[in-house]
């Protein structure tokens, strides 16, 4: 059986933090500042998009876009860039992905099911079996795959990957033991449904880690205790590697906002 499981892949993600240049900023009169953010707002705030106030050094904003392909996604890039008000900002990362739902449920119940049919895997007769699958599914979950940036006060972005080490490797453990992490791991995540929304990206080959997280919330103090139990879970404790961690608020109409006054 193969080991892979069935992914569902939605809307393409761009997350850029950036530094602003207050010094250059500041030099600047009233009316030109607020005719840049006239310019800006159209492009940062339309359907998609959304601007954050990070806490701490690791930058000053976060750019956050949902596009339907890359296409799309490439297309907003080269839009922020050519504003004027990107004349006022340095990017100082950025990461890339797209909106992933695992089907671990789903994989074992088909995979099984074909196996016992006798049919090898791969093979053009299990595409054929496999895809209208996937279609059921992607009808289903295109809320999920294709959502709308949570209108929350809080968000919290950070990368993670699974283990790959000589002792500890996620790619080597069976698929009925992940499917069980995993859906434990779930569990915790449920326990929270209503107060936290969460958005995992997948980024292999697209950018330095497997996996984008999003957390959105109204109190930011939810994040450490959803985060923190987790922590305890199989899947996380003896699996898992994080990266840098973003927490931002955020930002209202940025002709009204007081950030750039």
């Amino acid at each position: 059986m193969p080991e892979v499981p069935l992914t569902l892949e939605g809307s393409a993600v761009l997350h850029q933090m950036v530094r602003v240049r207050w010094a250059a900023w500041k030099q600047l009169s009233a009316e030109r500042r607020s005719a840049i953010l006239e310019q800006a707002a159209p492009v940062l705030q339309q359907t998609g998009s959304a601007v954050f106030s990070l806490l701490g050094h690791k930058g000053d904003l976060m750019l956050v876009h949902f596009r339907k392909d890359f296409v799309e996604l490439n297309q907003v890039e080269v839009q922020v860039a050519k504003l004027d008000l990107w004349d006022y900002l340095e990017q100082t990362t950025s990461y890339v992905s797209v909106v992933e739902l695992g089907l671990y449920e789903s994989t074992s119940r088909v995979y099984g099911d074909l196996m016992q049919k006798g049919i090898v895997p791969h093979s053009p007769e299990w595409n054929q079996e496999i895809e209208p699958v996937l279609a059921r599914q992607r009808a289903a979950m295109a809320p999920r795959l294709f959502p709308e940036i949570p209108d929350a006060r809080y968000i919290c972005f950070y990368p993670m990957d699974r283990k790959r080490g000589e002792i500890k490797n996620w790619y080597q453990v069976p698929m009925a033991d992940r499917k069980r992490m995993m859906e434990e791991h779930g569990l915790i995540g449920r326990r929270y449904a209503g107060i936290v929304r969460q958005i995992i990206t997948g980024s292999i080959g697209f950018d330095d880690w497997e996996w984008g997280v999003d957390l959105f919330a109204e109190d930011a103090l939810v994040f450490k205790k959803l985060i923190y139990e987790m922590r305890f879970d199989e899947v996380s404790a003896v699996y898992a590697l994080f990266g840098t961690f973003y927490i931002g608020l955020r930002m209202g109409a940025l002709t009204t906002d007081p950030y750039f006054a």
